[in-house]
């Protein structure tokens, strides 16, 4: 049972490795996932802003059709004009020429507008590719640096694990399940030491009773609050017997000035 027992408080530091390191590993995946999402971002932004661009570049054309349009309405009203003879007519043609004019007046300043958008969109696209290449450039540096990292983890957990396949074998059957079962439902330190007549794990301060079931250290105790199982630590056991040991080596000097 003890043999067993510190078998599995071994496993069970190995098993604490291999948690920590999961955490470790979980955090840099976040890490990478956050570079995917910051590259994917910057990558929509270049996208969003030459589709801009595209759309004004249509606008600016439908535009200049639409003036050319207008030129050649134009052109053919001031050859019309010329042919009438009558003056009613011909101050009709010269107010829809008019009006042509203010039309093509209004789609000249609506394409300087577009013209000038357009420059200032295709300056931010300049910026933003080169953000996305910058943005590319680090996080590939970054991108190796993490999966190195989780390499060098995957192997460390390997390791640990095949320390931990050899180290289940000399372990009790039973008591291993009940470990693991535990181990399963805490993610945490399951054998825990008694401090200061409290549970470790969960630091709930149990009775004296319960304290001495485990100090007599024959079978499994479990802490009443958290499940843990609990265990009397080896240094305190030690202590107590170089305690003991001095007490008895007073008595005896006591016995012997007596006598």
């Amino acid at each position: 049972m003890q043999d067993s027992f510190h078998m599995l408080l071994s496993i069970q530091e190995l098993d604490i490795k291999m948690i920590r390191l999961m955490r470790v590993k979980n955090e840099r995946k976040k890490e990478l996932e956050k570079l995917h999402l910051l590259q994917q971002d910057v990558k929509q932004q270049v996208e969003k802003k030459e589709t801009q661009i595209k759309d004004i570049k249509m606008q600016v054309r439908l535009g200049e059709t639409q003036i050319k349009e207008i030129e050649e309405k134009v052109a053919r009203l001031e050859q019309q004009q010329s042919a009438v003879k009558k003056m009613d007519e011909f101050n009709a043609l010269t107010h829809e020429m008019t009006q042509a004019g203010r039309e093509r007046h209004m789609i000249e300043q609506k394409l300087s507008d577009l013209l000038d958008k357009q420059t200032g969109e295709e300056e931010l696209l300049v910026a933003l590719k080169e953000n996305l290449k910058a943005t590319h450039d680090n996080s590939t540096i970054l991108e190796g640096e993490i999966l190195e990292s989780i390499n060098k983890i995957n192997q460390e957990g390997r390791e640990l694990l095949e320390q931990r396949e050899v180290m289940t074998k000399q372990v009790n059957g039973e008591l291993f399940k009940i470990y693991e079962r535990l181990l399963k439902n805490k993610k945490d330190r399951v054998l825990v030491p008694i401090e200061n007549r409290t549970c470790s794990g969960c630091h709930i301060v149990l009775t004296p009773q319960h304290e001495n079931l485990v100090r007599q250290g024959d079978r499994l105790v479990f802490c009443e609050h958290c499940s843990r199982v609990l265990f009397w630590p080896e240094t305190s056991v030690a202590e107590e017997g170089e305690e003991t040991g001095t007490t008895r080596r007073r008595r005896k000097k006591t016995q012997a000035v007596s006598a």
